[in-house]
């Protein structure tokens, strides 16, 4: 059962944006943080935003100032606009809602998307 399906990844040149979606399904609670998380061939998976059911916000560090997160809670939908593009974000990016978070960890009941691939040339 498909709980998280994400959108809008795609190539774009240095310099670019994209903007991610995810549509969260009803199943997950309203309760749960929810985020964007990415991994890069050969690297592991790392966080790189997260929104609190209270509407705060964590970054990495590599994509503060150029990535946003947010949400509209009547499409169910988060979303994920990236600037700036650089080579380096080049990435299958995945959303995820979990029960508990502790930095970019996952406790608890947690749930992933299949992926969107975003592919950043120089």
């Amino acid at each position: 059962q498909v709980q998280l399906v994400e959108s809008g990844g795609g190539s774009v040149q240095a310099g670019g944006t994209l903007r991610l979606s995810c549509v969260v399904s009803t199943y997950i609670h309203s309760s749960y943080s929810k985020g964007w998380f990415r991994q890069a061939p050969g690297k592991e998976r790392e966080g790189v935003a997260r929104i609190d059911v209270d509407g705060s916000t964590s970054y990495a560090d590599s994509v503060k100032g150029r990535f946003t997160i947010s949400r509209n809670n009547a499409k169910n939908t988060l979303y994920l606009e990236m600037n700036s593009l650089k080579p380096e974000d080049t990435a299958m990016y995945y959303c995820a809602a979990a029960e508990r978070w502790m930095g970019w960890v996952l406790f608890g009941y947690n749930y992933w998307g299949q992926g969107t691939q975003v592919t950043v040339s120089s």
